[in-house]
């Protein structure tokens, strides 16, 4: 059965670093993130980011998330990939649930956010998910 969990993170660190550096071509970064999430999804998100920065200040990113804490009354982690874009100011991406990252009572997890978010102090999540 679908079940839908609503929340919302803040990020607590963004430490972004280039690397790759060529003249004259597009900037590459590494970001890390600390993530805090509360609702129905409660617990601390460390993602990792790669993004590639367009010369109009747009960019392409992947991620990998390991969230820590419950999901519902569940408890356990598992580990999101996120995929998305930059422009104008809002990040549209989705972040998928790896297959098989569940531990503990989140074993079995499947779930996807889609999200379009600009900048704020607290950012909402619609996780959509099938646990079993």
């Amino acid at each position: 059965m679908k079940k839908h969990a609503s929340a919302t993170f803040e990020i607590k660190n963004w430490e972004e670093k280039p690397y790759g550096e060529i003249a004259a071509s597009p900037k590459l970064t590494r970001v890390s993130v600390t993530k805090s999430y509360k609702g129905d999804i409660e617990g601390e998100g460390k993602l990792e980011y790669l993004m590639a920065y367009g010369h109009d200040g747009s960019a392409s990113f992947v991620g990998i998330e390991r969230l820590a804490g419950r999901v519902g009354d569940k408890h356990g982690n598992f580990v999101f990939q996120h995929v998305g874009t930059f422009k104008d100011g809002i990040a549209k991406s989705t972040w998928s649930v790896v297959p098989n990252s569940g531990t503990g009572d989140l074993q079995g997890l499947r779930g996807e956010v889609n999200s379009a978010l600009g900048h704020a102090k607290n950012y909402p999540v619609e996780l959509n998910y099938e646990l079993g």
